[in-house]
C-alpha cells in the first residue's frame, strides 16, 4: 500500500528536499506541494493524502490555523509539524489543534520515512519519550490545577485509565505489556478503545487528555 503525502513549506529548497527522500522510497508518494497555509488546506482537502508534512511558519495561514482548519473539516490526513526548533512555541499548539506530533527539520532522511510511516498507521509519532519531552517542555501551557474531566474520561474502564495514564507516562506498547502482564494485542486494543470513547484521533492527543484533566503531571515519574 502507497502512503501519499503532500509537502507543505514556503522554502522551495526544503521541500525539494524532502522530495527526493520520500521519492526514493517505494511504498510513499509525493502527491503535491504546498507553499503557505492557506494552499495546504486547498490541496489537502483536492488530492486527499494520507500524510500532510506541515510547516509551522508559513505566509497567509501558518502550520497551526492550517492544522486547525483541516481537522475541524474532518480530514482523514495525519497532519505532521515541522519545525526548526523544538521549543519553537507554536508545536503544543499545532498538536493541540489536531496535529499527530512534529519533527525538526533537520531530521534524519530514514527517521523522516519512519515518522511517516508510522503516523500513516495511525500509531504516536515518534517514541513515546520525544511526546513527553515536548509536553514537559510546553508544561506552563497546561493548567496549573487538574480541569475537571470530562463525561468521556467517565466512559474508561479503571485498566483503560491506567493504560492512558501509562502511556502519558511515555511507555511505548511493549513497554506497557511489559508492565501490566499482557501482549502488545492486549495493549492495543485498550489503546483503540481509549481513542474511540474519548474520540481521539491518535495516542498524542491521548497524552494531551491526560495532562489537562490531571491525570498525569509534566515532570511526574511513571
Amino acid at each position: 500500500m502507497t502512503i501519499r503525502v503532500l509537502l507543505c513549506d514556503d522554502q522551495a529548497l526544503v521541500r525539494g528536499g524532502f522530495h527526493m527522500i520520500l521519492d526514493a522510497r517505494e511504498d510513499l508518494e509525493v502527491v503535491g506541494e504546498a507553499e503557505n497555509g492557506r494552499e495546504a488546506v486547498e490541496l489537502t482537502r483536492r488530492l486527499d493524502p494520507d500524510v500532510v508534512l506541515m510547516d509551522v511558519r508559513m505566509p497567509e495561514l501558518d502550520g497551526v490555523a492550517a492544522t486547525r482548519e483541516l481537522v475541524g473539516a474532518g480530514s482523514r490526513a495525519r497532519v505532521l509539524i515541522l519545525t526548526t526548533f523544538d521549543l519553537d512555541e507554536y508545536v503544543y499548539e499545532a498538536i493541540r489543534a489536531g496535529a499527530s506530533g512534529f519533527l525538526l527539520k533537520d531530521v534524519r532522511p530514514a527517521e523522516l520515512v519512519e515518522a511517516i510511516r508510522v503516523v500513516a498507521a495511525g500509531e504516536a509519532l515518534l517514541a513515546p519519550s520525544v511526546t513527553r519531552r515536548l509536553l514537559d517542555r510546553f508544561a506552563r501551557s497546561l493548567p496549573a490545577t487538574p480541569e475537571p474531566a470530562p463525561p468521556d474520561l467517565g466512559e474508561l474502564t479503571d485498566r483503560e485509565v491506567q493504560v492512558l495514564r501509562l502511556v502519558a507516562n511515555g511507555l511505548s506498547n511493549a513497554e506497557l505489556a511489559g508492565t501490566l502482564f499482557v501482549s502488545e494485542t492486549t495493549v492495543k486494543t485498550h489503546v483503540s478503545s481509549i481513542l474511540r470513547k474519548l474520540h481521539l484521533r491518535d495516542r498524542v492527543q491521548a497524552v494531551i487528555v491526560a495532562y489537562e484533566v490531571g491525570l498525569v503531571r509534566p515532570g511526574s515519574p511513571p
